[in-house]
């Protein structure tokens, strides 16, 4: 694997954003309410944020919290939002549907995907959701969209990494698994030697309870990870 590593922190205010740049994130997933996994953002932040924001901003496209099955009218919410997205000069837009038998719902994604051109999707952590994840990974692929952001179906990516490892190599070149939950400094080393991903996904709410204003401190944390992913990405490309 000789490409770089790549750093992608979840945030919910322009602060948070800004101390996530500065610490050497490489992207943003922007959502508001992290403390229930996230959801959309209202139009305001996302306007403050791309203005002072120059790394890529990935907006999360979630109406509402709990289940991932929506109403016609949830999803025509999601629609809008998508194209909202866009208009603002987003980089990129995560998002998950599912069906009421824990199945990725493709057709939805597919809508939402096509929608969102040329921006990529990520389906986001309703991946974790599914019945069968092997058979969810293929539903995604279908559904063209680019990435899965996943804990392998477990309550951390370390804990998942047997999955993870085993998802990635079927996923080959065909869509970005990028490990999330529970990722910190102390076992993003760990995580890498486990499943060998190329990109990863924290919020850092181990160091950082969500709501907390303490950005120096988020910034310093996203720092010593942003250190770590470089010095593996410098392992890897020695290596090979």
């Amino acid at each position: 694997m000789n490409r770089k590593c790549l750093l992608e922190i979840s945030v919910e205010a322009l602060e948070s954003a800004l101390a996530a740049e500065r610490g050497g994130a490489d992207r943003i997933e922007l959502c508001r309410n992290l403390s229930v996994g996230g959801v959309t953002p209202d139009a305001d932040l996302l306007r403050a944020v791309r203005a002072q924001v120059r790394i890529p901003i990935f907006f999360m496209v979630r109406p509402r919290a709990g289940d991932f099955v929506y109403s016609s009218a949830e999803f025509a919410g999601m629609k809008r939002s998508v194209v909202g997205a866009k208009e603002a000069g987003m980089d990129g837009v995560v998002l998950g549907v599912l069906t009421k038998e824990h199945r990725v719902d493709v057709k939805r994604t597919r809508e939402l995907a096509e929608l969102a051109k040329p921006l990529p999707v990520t389906y986001h952590r309703a991946f974790d959701e599914a019945a069968d994840l092997h058979q969810a990974l293929e539903e995604v692929i279908q559904s063209g969209a680019k990435r899965i952001l996943t804990s392998g179906g477990a309550k951390s990516a370390l804990e998942g990494a047997a999955m993870l490892a085993k998802l990635i190599e079927a996923a080959g070149e065909r869509i970005v698994i990028v490990p999330g939950a529970g990722i910190s400094s102390v076992n993003i080393a760990e995580v890498t030697r486990r499943t060998r991903a190329s990109e990863f996904h924290s919020g850092l709410s181990a160091a950082l309870p969500y709501g907390s204003n303490e950005y120096k401190k988020f910034e310093e944390e996203v720092r010593k990870l942003a250190k770590q992913i470089a010095r593996i990405s410098q392992t890897q490309s020695t290596s090979h």
